[in-house]
């Protein structure tokens, strides 16, 4: 694998990482959730004009045709400025589903508008009282002379009660299939409410709403495009990591105790060196992930490998920075909290710590017992 950057790429990284120094404050994050609709409209159109929008998906389809690696430039640049904009949610679940199951009418129309910035597509699929799985549960379709209804509950969805277009998974007899519903029609209720990490989310309920089959293979496309979550997460947190780092790093050689800088101090020296070596492990494995991609199917195993590291990563980072800065760590005027509790978040997207752990456990069946006495 080559972990080089090409022209092209840095070119990428420095327009979306100038965009963002200039246009997105980690402390507005609080602000910008607190109305609607939850995201700071104005970046997301400058993301829109950019390209940034429409990069994984096909030219025919109105993207740009780009790849996992281009992907994961953007969150990583996104993750450093903790910006309020609702990019893996749309462009990396729903607009990669549309991308993966829809029909060359659906991809046109919907990837269309997303790259435009003029819609903002999610996907509906964990469901109250539910740890991450591929499956729809509670959520049924039915169909009838009329076409299909979906009944059920989805909850939390990121971003739901002000998406333009919902991507939902729902059970058609022993099966997961995937519709897409209109959230303004009267069967579709949306309450929505801010998350610990000034993201938002929303309750969905349906009731007999209509909805309209995406596509086809629709259990493949969300085990493909939860690798490719996982992939774009791991980079998102990357970014927040090497911000955190640098943050208590620069506290610690600036805020003195007994006259002294804190650097002075060995322990807290050793402490940050250790959030060092977090942060490269964590590296390794974000680009691990980016790069398996780029080269070949979507491995559900490698990205479990990779979110494992980078949740224990994230935690680890995200407790020691705010060790490090003390009280104003915790106060919402400051940054590091607000990228330590995003860390937790993106540790419980699409399976936490321990359900990766399950993941790579179960491949674990096929190989010999050790036998530790000889």
């Amino acid at each position: 694998m080559d972990f080089e950057l090409d022209a092209e790429q840095i070119a990428l990284r420095d327009a979306v990482r100038g965009l963002l120094t200039k246009g997105s404050a980690p402390e507005s994050r609080s602000e910008v959730a607190s109305t609607e609709p939850g995201w700071d409209t104005g970046l997301w159109k400058q993301l829109a004009e950019m390209g940034v929008l429409g990069l994984p998906f096909a030219e025919s389809d109105g993207g740009m045709g780009a790849g996992p690696i281009e992907v994961m430039i953007v969150t990583q640049e996104l993750g450093r400025a903790l910006a309020p904009v609702p990019f893996i949610a749309a462009v990396a679940v729903a607009g990669q589903l549309v991308a993966h199951a829809g029909s060359t009418e659906q991809r046109a129309d919907i990837l269309g508008r997303l790259s435009e910035g003029t819609a903002v597509p999610v996907f509906a699929h964990v469901e109250p009282r539910s740890r991450w799985s591929g499956e729809a549960y509670s959520v049924l379709a039915e169909q009838d002379d009329d076409g299909w209804r979906i009944s059920g509950t989805k909850e939390p969805v990121p971003y739901g009660a002000a998406a333009d277009i919902l991507v939902v998974s729902a059970r058609v007899d022993a099966a997961t299939r995937l519709f897409l519903v209109d959230p303004e029609q009267s069967g579709v209720q949306r309450t929505g409410y801010r998350n610990h990490d000034s993201t938002r989310s929303a309750r969905v309920a349906f009731s007999a709403a209509v909805a309209t089959p995406l596509g086809g293979v629709d259990a493949a496309a969300i085990a493909d495009v939860s690798v490719r979550a996982q992939a774009a997460l791991c980079a998102e947190a990357l970014g927040a990591m090497e911000r955190a780092v640098d943050m208590s790093v620069d506290y610690l050689k600036t805020r003195k105790q007994f006259g002294v800088p804190l650097a002075a101090f060995q322990a807290l020296t050793h402490r940050a060196a250790d959030m060092y070596v977090s942060l490269e492990l964590a590296r390794s494995m974000a680009l691990y992930a980016s790069m398996a991609l780029a080269e070949g199917p979507a491995d559900p195993v490698i990205a479990a490998r990779a979110k494992l590291q980078i949740g224990r990563s994230a935690r680890h980072i995200g407790q020691e920075a705010i060790q490090l800065h003390g009280g104003i760590g915790m106060t919402a005027e400051y940054a590091v909290g607000h990228y330590a509790s995003r860390l937790v978040a993106i540790e419980h997207s699409f399976g936490d710590t321990r359900h990766q752990l399950g993941v790579l456990a179960a491949t674990l069946t096929d190989h010999d017992v050790v036998d530790v006495l000889h």
